[in-house]
């Protein structure tokens, strides 16, 4: 989308921080913690972000660079396009669900409607070598599911996210492609048509910078990135050794619904949805028993999206982001005073008391999902009034 002088400011210096060589997201996760949003990271100086990140880090981030200025650049003209958006970490366009898997990326590269980043969705993903039985499962799956209200989010692979994709196509809430690339390249080529018509009725997102080519090592992060959008993860076929596999644990670890698919005893493309299924995944035959699952968290979702309550809850998307300076957006404070708790923080806040506690002992204290917690931590920990210790556990700051 076009871009106001303010906005491009802004955006080039979230752009400094993930273009910058050694900087993931845990380092850049601790400078915001530290100092508030990128523009206030930037004003730093060098001893001070030295003591965050490192001394070469720092000199890194602060050095001038011809070939970093040169991609800044390239984004924001890239962001130039209707279709194009840069969503990053403190704007209220980013997905709240995301803030609940423990490194949310600090800036999220979109071809389509950022919107549907935010929306109520389910995962399919299974083998890229699948039978003819199990792309018929996905797609069937998929537009059925759509029907009902669920976005299908899925990886743009051959096999069964390709057939997730076009099934939810045919349906009503559509699809989101979550990609291993940049948004800018399709891989594998052959689903350059598919590609065009997710963003055209969905969206492409990744973390990953434009240009950035396939490297094995990026699909990890991708499939981190599946489990964390979505209210739960589907499985449809799957060997023992497979990325789906990873999505699937990644969606248990993140507190969500876990389901797969049997398929023949004989086959090995069944053997990881029996053991997924073994270890506690939901077995399904049906569109109606994945409703099942998800129902309750469907409804929230919808009365979220809704009607939110104004100021309620760290774990709303406006109370989980770094607090913005003046009203330009350009911060006019080096380090953002803490502000205060909204009265799902303040839950949080009073469940946790003075003593060190980990996550699943205030889930259970709170009465909260452990994602709400998750994201509700992570928006007391930005806005200075937690820290989070080496061993898991989160402390009140006393400010």
């Amino acid at each position: 989308m076009p871009l106001c002088a303010a906005a491009r400011e802004e955006r080039a210096a979230w752009l400094r921080l993930v273009l910058t060589p050694g900087l993931g997201a845990a380092p850049i996760r601790r400078l915001l913690e530290t100092f508030g949003l990128p523009e206030d990271i930037l004003a730093a100086g060098r001893a001070r972000l030295a003591a965050v990140l490192g001394a070469p880090c720092a000199q890194a981030l602060l050095a001038g660079d011809e070939a970093r200025e040169t991609r800044i650049a390239e984004a924001l003209a890239w962001a130039e396009h209707e279709a194009h958006h840069l969503v990053a970490l403190a704007d209220e366009a980013y997905p709240p669900r995301l803030l609940g898997i423990g490194d949310p990326p600090a800036l999220l590269f979109v071809r389509g409607d950022p919107a549907r980043l935010s929306r109520a969705s389910l995962a399919i993903v299974g083998s890229r070598h699948a039978t003819h039985a199990g792309l018929d499962h996905a797609q069937a799956f998929a537009r059925a599911l759509a029907d009902r209200g669920l976005q299908i989010v899925s990886g743009l692979a051959q096999g069964i996210d390709a057939a997730a994709h076009r099934g939810a196509l045919q349906g009503a809430a559509g699809t989101l492609a979550v990609v291993g690339t940049g948004v800018d390249l399709v891989y594998p080529p052959a689903h350059v048509a598919l590609a065009d018509a997710i963003a055209r009725h969905g969206a492409i997102v990744s973390e990953l910078p434009l240009g950035t080519q396939v490297r094995s090592a990026n699909f990890p992060r991708r499939n981190r990135l599946i489990a964390g959008l979505s209210l739960g993860t589907l499985v449809v076929e799957a060997a023992r050794r497979s990325g789906s596999l990873i999505t699937a644990r990644l969606a248990a670890e993140f507190g969500r619904e876990v389901m797969a698919i049997p398929g023949s005893i004989h086959s090995p493309l069944a053997k990881g949805c029996h053991q997924l299924i073994r270890d506690g995944a939901k077995l399904v035959e049906s569109a109606e028993d994945v409703l099942v699952e998800l129902r309750g968290q469907m409804a929230a979702a919808a009365s979220d999206d809704a009607s939110p309550a104004p100021g309620d809850t760290a774990l709303a998307a406006a109370d989980a982001r770094p607090v913005r300076g003046d009203t330009t957006g350009v911060p006019n404070h080096a380090t953002p005073a803490p502000r205060p708790a909204g009265a799902g923080q303040a839950v949080l806040l009073a469940a946790l008391g003075w003593d060190p506690v980990d996550p699943d002992t205030l889930a259970a204290r709170s009465g909260r999902p452990i994602g709400e917690v998750t994201a509700g931590l992570l928006a007391l920990e930005l806005a200075g009034a937690v820290e989070r210790r080496p061993d898991g556990r989160y402390v009140r700051t006393g400010r």
